[in-house]
């Protein structure tokens, strides 16, 4: 059995479609089956609204009087990128201000702006004949300018992982704050009402596909950038009309310590056309896999220490190496819902309409990594052999192996050679003046460390940022392998 686009927009003009969000999809066809749902739903709709960091917006400003041809300008202090014709812009939501930096980027401009507030222009020029003004300073409301076009690269994400730390460092990541030895765990996306899951296939969604985007209507025009539905990381490039949008589906936020992203509100009808879209649309939570990944081995290839389904994920707690572990979502359920609903809504009072993709998304494309020219350096191509003392070590013998390896820094170990501190020649040379002879009085405990596959870069920025002149390497079991000094950075 199957249905048309026309079929279906004769019952929304007629008020007799059958619309369910995916949520509710899910529990009809378990209670009535896949052929029962197929005849009577007619749409299934969709919602999600969480950060999408591939977002920004095209504005025109409309000609100054003289002209002004922009080389570089900012608004609010966050510099947008000019690069189109005179006075179009595009803001990207990850650029920070200049001035508030982490607290403020080009994600709060959109929002701003869709919430109605005026935003300050600033720009400047190199001049020309047909445009001699070189400073502008204004400031102007969406409703001022021509056009305020959201245009996102890569929205929507099929789904996206679990992000854990198993080091022994606080991280700031896009996925959040990750806390040290699996301290909590952070995932995104809305399960079952994500809208790729609901139409894995690309069957109704591609090019041209009318959607929810931001509280207003949008359109998908092509698959996002990192596509990737061979891997169940399918992606959408969106846009939609500013001014049609509200600043509660338009949310600038905040990671501290990492920077700006923009939540962004995106919502898509499925059209019942046959019993197989019947069937993907009542994916439950418990059918949706993901991984959990370890962000504290700084790698692209990062471990990944088990599978995870979106039931668990939602459940506040999650089972990783045996230990209960806080888990939490960077996307609002409740928003997610909202739309879906909206949606629903929408449709069934006449307001929105479905039509078929002009072209449909490819399904076959495979994410590519970065090609790289010049072979990066690891931590094991550096480090060297680490001279250790166990904890129980008469604090003379650590003296004794620093003069004799004429060295500065002594690793400190249990018999098993798992990592317990680190001790320096100045911290024997404070002993000494202390008079101090118990060797545990001294040992660094709290130590940075890194391993064999970090890059040398973000180990020489661990350095800085803490004030120290060395780290040990060790393995995922915190058994020292060597160690790596300023000296060998240098």
């Amino acid at each position: 059995m199957t249905k048309t686009y026309a079929e279906i927009n004769e019952k929304i003009k007629n008020g007799d479609a059958v619309v369910l969000t995916a949520e509710e999809m899910v529990k009809y066809v378990n209670d009535n089956g896949v052929k029962v749902a197929a005849k009577e739903i007619d749409v299934v709709t969709t919602g999600t609204f969480g950060p999408m960091c591939s977002s920004g917006a095209f504005l025109n400003f409309g000609h100054s009087d003289p002209p002004i041809k922009f080389e570089q300008l900012w608004l609010n202090d966050v510099n947008a990128y000019h690069g189109n014709a005179a006075v179009d812009c595009y803001i990207g939501c990850t650029k920070l201000s200049d001035v508030k930096r982490f607290e403020y980027g080009g994600a709060h401009v959109i929002e701003d702006l869709v919430a109605g507030k005026p935003i300050r222009l600033r720009g400047n020029s190199y001049t020309t004949d047909c445009y001699p003004l070189a400073e502008v300073d204004t400031e102007f409301t969406i409703d001022e300018i021509n056009q305020a076009i959201l245009c996102n690269p890569r929205n929507a994400y099929q789904r996206y992982v679990c992000a854990v730390n198993s080091s022994d460092k606080t991280l700031y990541t896009y996925m959040g704050k990750l806390l040290p030895h699996y301290g909590n765990a952070h995932y995104a996306g809305a399960g079952c009402l994500s809208p790729l899951s609901n139409d894995p296939d690309y069957e109704t969604i591609g090019i041209g596909t009318r959607i929810f985007l931001g509280g207003g209507i949008g359109y998908v025009i092509g698959e996002g950038t990192q596509h990737s539905p061979t891997n169940q990381f399918g992606t959408l490039f969106v846009k939609g009309d500013l001014k049609q949008m509200s600043a509660e589906y338009l949310r600038g936020v905040t990671y501290e310590n990492y920077g700006t992203s923009l939540f962004v509100g995106l919502g898509i009808p499925i059209p019942i056309l046959n019993e197989g879209l019947a069937k993907k649309t009542a994916i439950s939570d418990e059918e949706l896999i993901t991984d959990i990944v370890d962000y504290g081995i700084p790698r692209r290839d990062r471990p990944k220490p088990r599978r995870i389904n979106y039931k668990e994920l939602k459940s506040e707690y999650i089972e990783l190496d045996g230990k209960k572990v806080k888990c939490s979502s960077l996307s609002s359920f409740y928003h997610a819902r909202k739309i879906a609903n909206t949606l629903k809504e929408w449709i069934q009072k006449g307001k929105f309409y479905l039509n078929p993709p002009a072209e449909t998304l490819p399904t076959d494309t495979v994410f590519k990594p970065m090609k790289q020219i010049i072979k990066l350096k690891f931590v094991k191509d550096l480090k060297k052999k680490a001279e250790i003392c166990y904890e129980d070590c008469d604090i003379k013998v650590v003296a004794q192996k620093i003069i004799k390896e004429n060295i500065n820094h002594i690793v400190i170990t249990d018999r098993e050679n798992r990592l317990k501190g680190i001790v320096t020649s100045f911290d024997i040379t404070k002993a000494i003046a202390n008079e101090k002879n118990d060797l545990d009085s001294i040992v660094t405990k709290r130590v940075v460390t890194t391993f064999n596959d970090e890059p040398i870069g973000n180990a020489a920025r661990k350095m800085k940022q803490n004030n120290i002149s060395a780290l040990p390497v060790i393995d995922e079991n915190q058994k020292v392998v060597g160690i790596i000094t300023s000296e060998e950075l240098m």
